[in-house]
């Protein structure tokens, strides 16, 4: 597996692995194949695993930390990333909280559940407006000092909040949604992140699966699809429209004899070095897809026939539901 710089000294895999689907909002998974997925994820080399305390109500977190006590030595062979922020309220409501005493609350019970006495990436989650992104990163930097957290990382912010939060501490990674059709960090936020030496983190990079080619009929997705569901992109009209205009890139990639979650997400890696997409799995099979992308070479002049086929904003519909938005920063 190739690698990306990642903080002042160290490097990651090109293509990591996102761990929420193991907490079951794309639908029932079981903790066998999340393991399985995970030895698989390690034996190609994607070594930047990301998860968060409210992924399956810290279900995630708990089928990795199952997989590290197997063998302790796994520990050191990838860099951890979780975060916290995001808390639910008794009438199944969310709420955002930044405080110092949530952080260190939240971080304790995300290291019980990993297993683990450090992380290497802690993000906040959602941006809390009660509180300057500046004390909540010097709160953080506090626990860089205790050995706690090995880097900072931020979520679904705006340029302005990275620029901020970088002239109190370091800011390691950023992450936001990232995609074909989810060109918005395009604006400034991974200009911001290459200003500032933060890597920047592609989550969804296959479209929540929309690039893979084997979503058609929506009114399938399982009931506890917490995404899919309500996200406008797949209702409707809106997604009868998607499902067309991605017809033309399921048949390029079969004309490069390329599988189309590979194309997705070797686009990503061909637009930044600073880039890192972390495509999410509830199987080995298809994180190995997403995985191939890192020896996927994509010149010039493929990138251009990606982008004629699928320019910016040919997306029918908003990336969220309404009531998803809360806590997410414009670009």
């Amino acid at each position: 597996m190739k690698r990306r710089r990642f903080g002042p000294n160290a490097t990651v895999s090109a293509v990591g692995f996102g761990c929420m689907s193991f907490g079951g909002f794309y639908g029932p998974t079981t903790e066998s194949d999340s393991l399985r997925a995970l030895a698989r994820a390690l034996e190609i080399g994607a070594d930047f695993w990301d998860t968060a305390n409210v992924y399956g109500e810290g279900l995630s977190e708990t089928v990795i930390g199952k997989f590290l006590a197997e063998d302790r030595s796994r520990r050191a062979k990838i860099t951890l990333a979780t975060k916290f922020a995001i808390r639910r309220l008794p009438d199944g409501r969310r709420d955002h909280d930044n405080s110092a005493a949530h952080m260190r609350e939240a971080l304790e019970g995300s290291l019980k559940r990993l297993g683990v006495d450090q992380v290497d990436l802690y993000y906040v989650h959602r941006i809390d407006r009660r509180i300057p992104v500046e004390d909540t990163v010097g709160e953080l930097a506090r626990l860089v000092e205790a050995g706690k957290i090995g880097a900072i990382g931020l979520s679904e912010i705006a340029p302005d909040t990275l620029r901020r939060a970088s002239a109190v501490h370091p800011i390691a990674a950023v992450q936001s949604e990232y995609s074909l059709w989810t060109r918005g960090p395009e604006l400034g936020l991974v200009q911001a992140c290459a200003e500032t030496g933060a890597l920047f983190v592609a989550f969804s990079p296959v479209g929540r699966g929309s690039f893979s080619g084997l979503l058609q009929d929506v009114e399938s997705f399982d009931p506890k699809d917490f995404f899919r569901h309500g996200n406008p992109r797949f209702q409707g009209l809106n997604w009868r429209r998607n499902r067309d205009r991605l017809a033309p890139f399921l048949v390029l990639a079969k004309s490069w004899d390329v599988a189309p979650a590979t194309l997705a997400v070797a686009w990503i890696l061909a637009k930044a070095p600073h880039i890192v997409p972390i495509p999410g799995s509830r199987t080995a099979e298809h994180l190995e897809q997403c995985a191939a992308a890192a020896d996927f070479e994509i010149d010039a002049a493929r990138l251009a026939e990606i982008e004629r086929i699928l320019p910016v904003g040919f997306a029918a519909g908003e990336r969220y539901a309404d009531a998803q938005w809360v806590g997410i920063e414009k670009y």
